[in-house]
């Protein structure tokens, strides 16, 4: 099932241009794979001296984290706001990601998870080019959501 960029901007605490993923193309109670399409767009927020770093993906990744986050927890409780504690093993395999035509393909797989705390392994690709792999930690904010 699809998951719209209306849909899924709903489950991020980001607004407008900032809600970077365009599409949730995928996903279970251990994975997501979502699509943007607006690393080359010259209004995008992270640009930076009018191009846009690879290790923005690293955000782009964070994002598909949270919308993983906010699907799983729909219909149990409120998503908790979670905090990205620390990110490692990343390898970024391209200097830039403006000049990249096709979208954006992301993955976060979870490795790891209790109530306080999920690992996840990330990946972002574009037309079968590897351009970013790593591992991040979540630390979700205790009691509920404000």
């Amino acid at each position: 099932m699809k998951i719209s960029k209306a849909q899924l901007c709903q489950l991020l605490p980001h607004a407008d241009a900032m809600c970077l993923l365009h599409e949730v193309t995928a996903w279970d109670a251990d994975r997501i794979a979502c699509l943007a399409i607006n690393h080359n767009d010259p209004a995008n927020p992270l640009r930076h001296n009018g191009h846009l770093p690879a290790h923005c993906a690293i955000e782009y990744a964070a994002q598909a984290m949270a919308v993983h986050g906010g699907l799983a927890a729909q219909g149990k409780s409120k998503p908790r706001i979670g905090f990205i504690g620390s990110v490692r093993d990343v390898k970024l395999y391209a200097q830039r990601l403006d000049d990249i035509a096709a979208p954006l393909e992301i993955e976060a797989v979870k490795q790891l998870a209790d109530e306080n705390h999920s690992l996840y392994e990330l990946r972002v690709c574009a037309a079968g080019r590897e351009l970013m792999t790593g591992r991040a930690a979540v630390f979700l904010q205790k009691g509920d959501s404000a």
